[in-house]
């Protein structure tokens, strides 16, 4: 059959719509597999983010129960044993004591701890533990010995005026600094005005902060809630004595500084005032810097 020019015309024209048929249907096959993808791509991302923001608060929350158990050589319970865990529980119990059974229960995050204890009447025990991520009740069982004097108070030898004894009860044994000792210890120098002499007069020592930091004493970060109690009675050989708050000695919580200074504008202290001699730069008077100390001991006022 012989098409004329207005048929052909026609027929190749249709031949080209026929053509793009497929390539449009193609096309719209293939944005509708890109918008599949698109969505599946989406919902996985939401899915995987909603559940990471819910899986790692509960892992970075989860904790574990502890009960420490204090007892005493005949394996009774020791009740109102004061527990000091470092680092700190949080939240920690209204009171780090024992109950009446001689049991604490705590929660506590996988890890390893410094557990302190301490009642009346027995030796101080510090101790490491390891908290393992169970959901089973960690027992960590705690015994106390019979304490050599039956009580924390702290005797000091008469022949004692060339040394310094500190008692930092009940997170370390008291020790005693000869003033050797002093010297090989990191040291500070400041300069202070004395309100008595009228002079500026430059001392050299060792913090209090530093002295006890060697012995356990909560200070930084452990300087909170019932440790803000704390406080330091210092004492001289002549009976004269002084307090002075522990979060005045730590420089992280207290501006100043407080020394346990042994020399004065470069010279050793004389028997008038040393060998050792509590220096407050903080104080307008020099009424607790006290002269001839002999001791430095930590209490509570709780």
């Amino acid at each position: 059959m012989i098409c004329s020019a207005k048929q052909f015309d026609f027929f190749a024209a249709k031949s080209a719509d026929w053509n793009r048929v497929p390539r449009y249907a193609c096309g719209v096959i293939w944005q509708k597999q890109n918008f599949v993808l698109v969505c599946a791509a989406l919902f996985s991302a939401l899915f995987v983010t909603l559940f990471v923001a819910g899986v790692l608060p509960a892992q970075q929350a989860a904790t574990s129960s502890v009960i420490i158990r204090v007892t005493d050589p005949s394996g009774g319970g020791v009740p109102h044993s004061m527990i000091r865990i470092v680092p700190s529980p949080d939240p920690a119990p209204a009171k780090m004591e024992t109950d009446e059974k001689g049991q604490l229960a705590v929660d506590l995050k996988p890890g390893g701890y410094a557990l302190f204890v301490s009642a009346s009447g027995f030796r101080p025990m510090a101790i490491h533990i390891d908290v393992q991520g169970t959901k089973e009740v960690q027992i960590v069982p705690v015994r106390l010995e019979i304490g050599e004097t039956g009580s924390p108070t702290t005797i000091y030898p008469a022949s004692s005026k060339d040394d310094l004894h500190i008692s930092a009860y009940p997170y370390h044994e008291d020790v005693t600094l000869k003033p050797a000792d002093l010297k090989a210890m990191p040291r500070r120098t400041v300069t202070v005005h004395n309100e008595h002499s009228k002079a500026d007069e430059t001392y050299t020592g060792v913090r209090v902060a530093d002295l006890l930091a060697k012995m356990g004493a909560p200070l930084g970060k452990e300087l909170r809630g019932i440790a803000l109690s704390s406080y330091l009675v210092m004492a001289g050989s002549d009976g004269y004595g002084a307090v002075i708050a522990l979060a005045e000695v730590d420089p992280s919580f207290h501006t100043g500084e407080v020394l346990v200074a042994d020399t004065m504008n470069g010279q050793p202290l004389d028997a008038k005032s040393g060998p050792f001699k509590l220096v407050v730069t903080e104080d307008k008077r020099p009424a607790r810097w006290v002269r001839n100390l002999v001791s430095l001991e930590l209490k509570s006022a709780k």
